[in-house]
């Protein structure tokens, strides 16, 4: 089976939050997944290194939007090579391949009549004496009145038209802006009303209900037409006359660098990039909330229109990560940021606190507190437990070698039926379900150790010792594998251990447990003055 995975494609314009890693890191286990089953997998994603969020952080340090550009790509680059996300390509799109491709898909849409021109009203500032871009717009919002900017609101999810606005300011000098007339191009979204909600019937059982929710909305109000060009100085150039002085409006350049990084990834590898996107594939789309309509909605008509049959099938879309209880702040220097995080702790930690901890259907909370005790309880106290115990227990009683024992039959059942029950979870997304399967039959197999009491049997009825012991060798071989998506890092130190070769998702039966190297200690335990230490300089940071 192919299956396509795309991960949301993150603004380069500062480093990394929590917030980001909590909504792309389900797409990597889910990749790891499916590779383990066998399956052809194409995941992707890049760094967005358009639009106006660039343009201000260039224009405060005094250098250009692409030294800004570059300078977050490859931290972007590093912070998830360190947390060990699998991307087969991850791109940038002032790539000139991107670029291009874009180019041809608006012309494409332009000759079908997809999009047109009109003569719109727009801000302009006559302080700055320029049309502002949607996010140099603020204002109120005119679904929830809530402060947005001009092209969401963060705070209910509409898309908006700055000109929606009340009470608009110009964020680079904070006068008043004024209409005026200009001329831009359309994306004539209302054409796909019937297509967006076929696809979404279609599929709604596979995509997360605040995709569906958000969706159906929208659908109810009736899709309006976007525009395609903006008067701004970063992007990427419209190739259509009269229009050649504006650029492409970030979000249709976003989107469609799902397509146009499949077919980089295709060309670089020398391999076929359309069999991702056939109706037979299965396609994900991985990211927060604040991102859904631009997947559930804009892709698919975008996809429809160039003229592919496979739209979107699955959405896994997170809710929001707050921050020892209160919203993520950028601004306020209210976050945890992720170059410090990779520094400083393992990334099995991090990527098994965020997905144990997932906003999966509702917002979760990040503490320095529950990280530690997460750290410390079910990492180390659990799982390296039980792997460091049973196999320290082989060396000092066995020699290194145990190949052969009875397997306790409960064991043996509940290990084998893991593999269907937690396979499943993953393919709907579930990943903080799935995990905690997993961990629940830890924890039975920790509870069978302590029962079989080896440290006696091995004195009074050796056979009986090696047979739990044999079971627990059993139990640690699969759950090394089966945690593998989620646990990258630990599941083939352990699989090292033991010379483990096999990498499919399926119970491995004939164990032999022949410890060759040294056994180190799975999970650090962490300090409880690491809580302390950390939420100070969090304080620290916001004053």
């Amino acid at each position: 089976m192919n299956v396509f995975i795309g991960g949301a494609w993150p603004y380069a314009n500062g480093s990394l939050h929590i917030g980001h890693i909590v909504a792309l890191l389900p797409g990597d286990a889910i990749a790891r997944y499916y590779r383990k089953k066998g399956d052809n997998v194409l995941y992707v994603s890049g760094s967005d290194c358009h639009g106006t969020p660039i343009s201000i952080r260039a224009k405060l340090e005094g250098v250009t939007p692409k030294e800004i550009a570059n300078k977050y790509n490859s931290e972007f680059k590093y912070c998830f090579d360190k947390l060990n996300f699998s991307y087969d390509y991850y791109g940038r799109t002032d790539d000139e391949f991107h670029k291009v491709e874009v180019q041809n898909i608006i012309n494409f849409l332009y000759n079908k009549g997809l999009i047109y021109e009109k003569d719109v009203e727009q801000i302009y500032c006559n302080s700055c004496k320029q049309f502002l871009p949607d996010r140099y717009v603020e204002g109120i919002c005119p679904n929830c009145k809530s402060n947005a900017r001009g092209d969401q609101c963060d705070n209910c999810g509409s898309l908006l038209d700055p000109i929606e606005l009340s009470d608009r300011k110009c964020k680079l000098c904070g006068d008043f802006p004024t209409v005026k007339e200009s001329k831009q191009l359309y994306f004539a979204l209302s054409k796909f009303q019937d297509v967006i909600k076929d696809n979404l019937d279609k599929n709604k059982d596979k995509w997360k209900i605040n995709a569906v929710n958000n969706t159906e909305r929208y659908l109810f109000e009736g899709l309006h037409d976007r525009a395609i060009s903006r008067d701004i100085s970063l992007g990427i150039d419209i190739p259509i006359d009269k229009f050649k002085d504006k650029k492409v409006y970030v979000w249709i350049d976003a989107v469609l660098g799902y397509i146009t990084m499949s077919k980089k990834w295709a060309i670089d590898n020398n391999k076929s990039y359309e069999e991702f996107w056939k109706e037979d594939a299965i396609s994900y789309y991985v990211h927060g909330k604040d991102n859904i309509p631009f997947h559930s909605i804009i892709l698919p008509a975008l996809l429809k229109g160039i003229g592919y049959k496979k739209l979107v099938d699955r959405i896994v879309s997170s809710e929001y990560l707050t921050l020892e209880g209160k919203k993520i702040s950028t601004s306020n220097n209210w976050a945890v940021w992720v170059p410090d995080l990779v520094k400083n702790y393992n990334s099995d930690s991090l990527r098994y606190f965020f997905l144990i901890n997932a906003p999966e259907k509702r917002d979760s909370d990040f503490s320095w507190r529950e990280f530690v005790n997460s750290n410390n309880g079910e990492l180390l106290g659990a799982y390296g437990n039980l792997v460091n115990r049973t196999l320290v227990f082989v060396k000092k009683y066995y020699n290194n070698k145990v190949t052969n024992g009875e397997i306790d039959e409960a064991i043996k059942k509940s290990i084998k039926a893991l593999y269907d029950e937690v396979g499943v979870l993953i393919e709907k997304g579930n990943l903080r379900i799935a995990l905690e399967s997993i961990f629940e039959v830890i924890r039975s197999v920790n509870k069978y150790f302590d029962t079989s009491t080896p440290w006696l049997t091995v004195k009074e009825d050796n056979e009986k010792c090696r047979n739990s012991i044999y079971t627990c060798i059993y139990a640690i071989s699969n759950l090394a594998n089966l945690l593998e998506p989620f646990l990258p890092d630990s599941s083939l130190k352990i699989k090292e251990w033991l010379s483990i070769n096999h990498s499919n998702w399926s119970d491995i039966e004939n164990v032999e447990c022949n410890l060759e190297c040294d056994i180190s200690i799975l999970f650090e335990r962490l300090d409880k003055k690491v809580i302390e230490i950390e939420e100070e300089n969090l304080k620290v940071k916001t004053n």
